[in-house]
């Protein structure tokens, strides 16, 4: 996910019997009456966010939401949660240089979607081979970069990474309308736009906004998830929810080595690369976001080097087995200051719950029943969250002309080559590919004006 404010958060008050110290402290291990619900709560508010780009890939490829087989979309899920769980272990046991050893979420992360969907479009399962092996080749470049993150953050002011931020917002945004329609496979049919897909949408989003600023505690911090139910019980309710697809389903489940093959795909590749770099950052912002939001100092190297490569194990790793790509979680940065409590080990019970969903193929069955006007609802509020998270790094930017200028050709270029990608339809297919993406040319044409346009005076 896009990194949100969470900096700007003040930590709460710990929790009763807790003392402020203890609260601050990482390596603390509250009462298992402590742990285990707030590591809960984690879980509630990262969950759908962690399946929506699974969901979206499968889409896109045509083995998505109502296809006839819903195997393949069921292991991603499953996949989806696994990897999430075994990658935020990573952060928070940590392994050698590998891990922050903070009370970092790691799930699948949206800043691919730009890459990932044109990969796969309109290609079925077969697809998913070049992707994840590109995910494999992008999760080691990552890794590798994480030595030097000290010395790449100067080239990236919050200029440069709250346009791509925005960018990822802007490129979901198409997306959520039509999963909120109908689906992408209701395009063209008397379905699409319908009355009651827009009910189902807008069900989740009043559901959804009510919890959030009128719920307490649990129920606002879970209310996209609550929303979803709310939506699904509606759905239910108008004979739009089959379970035909639970029963076959097994109870147990282990991940396979290369699952949807092996290929090599240069443009695929190049797009992970540079994608990579810009995750990278996000996770900076993150690990700084909760050590100076919640602990009151700043972040050190060791944590900076050992989010971010863990960042890319996790991705390499996931990869391997058919999962998405891996990145650091800001909703549960945030989290971390409204609950008061940075303990890693309340982010590891978490991170066990999630490990142990993933292995469980009648948990992705289920999910799998949710129609997609439901989840369209959800990831409406999802993706206008990034923009608009998008707009309060950008409120640090200092306007003067050459910023502005720098602002305004980089997302001129980014967002009308998206939008209208056949006015390069006779460019070769790699470098085609990643100039319509929308995110990597945008963080491109912004990251080397910046460095090359001399400062107003």
């Amino acid at each position: 996910m896009a990194t949100i404010a969470a900096d700007v958060l003040p930590a709460a008050s710990p929790p009763q019997g807790m003392t402020p110290e203890q609260a601050r402290d990482p390596d603390y291990f509250p009462p298992l009456s402590t742990a285990v619900p707030l590591g809960i709560q984690h879980v509630l508010a990262m969950f759908v966010s962690n399946l929506a780009p699974a969901i979206i890939v499968a889409g896109a490829a045509g083995f998505g939401f109502g296809s006839p087989d819903p195997s393949e979309l069921i292991y991603m899920i499953q996949m989806s949660m696994l990897f999430a769980g075994i990658a935020t272990l990573m952060q928070t046991i940590g392994f050698g240089p590998i891990g922050a050893r903070l009370p970092l979420v790691q799930g699948t992360s949206f800043a691919y979607l730009s890459v990932m969907i044109p990969i796969v479009a309109g290609k079925g399962v077969g697809a998913m081979a070049a992707l994840t092996t590109a995910a494999l080749c992008g999760g080691l470049f990552h890794a590798a970069l994480s030595r030097m993150v000290g010395r790449i953050r100067f080239a990236l002011p919050p200029l440069v990474t709250g346009l791509v931020v925005l960018m990822i917002g802007l490129s979901l945004m198409r997306i959520a309308v039509q999963y909120s329609a109908g689906g992408p496979t209701a395009i063209g049919t008397p379905a699409y736009g319908s009355g009651q897909s827009w009910l189902l949408a807008g069900t989740v989003v009043l559901a959804t906004m009510g919890l959030k600023f009128f719920g307490r505690g649990i129920w606002s911090t879970a209310s996209v998830l609550i929303g979803l139910m709310v939506g699904y019980l509606l759905a239910a309710a108008m004979g739009r929810v089959s379970l035909a697809a639970v029963g076959p389903a097994g109870w147990f489940m282990l991940p396979m080595p290369f699952h949807f093959g092996f290929e090599l795909s240069a443009s695929a590749i190049i797009g992970f690369v540079l994608t990579g770099f810009v995750s990278s950052i996000e996770s900076i912002g993150d690990v700084e976001a909760i050590c100076e939001g919640s602990a009151g100092r700043r972040a050190t190297d060791r944590e900076l080097i050992g989010a971010v490569g863990a960042d890319g194990v996790g991705t390499a790793l996931s990869a391997i087995f058919g999962a998405m790509p891996n990145t650091t979680f800001s909703q549960n940065v945030g989290l971390i200051a409204i609950t008061g409590v940075m303990s890693r080990h309340v982010v590891t019970v978490g991170a066990l719950l999630l490990v142990v969903s993933g292995l469980l193929p009648k948990v992705g069955a289920v999910i799998t029943t949710i129609p997609i006007e439901v989840l369209g609802g959800g990831v409406l509020v999802m993706f206008g969250m990034v923009a608009s998270s998008a707009l309060a790094m950008l409120s640090k930017v200092e306007w003067n002309q050459r910023n502005m200028l720098i602002f305004g050709l980089a997302l001129s270029v980014s967002l009308g080559l998206q939008l209208e990608p056949a006015a390069l339809a006779y460019m070769a297919e790699t470098p085609r590919i990643l100039l319509t993406s929308g995110v990597l040319p945008a963080a491109i044409i912004a990251l080397v004006l910046n460095l090359v346009l001399p400062k107003e005076a």
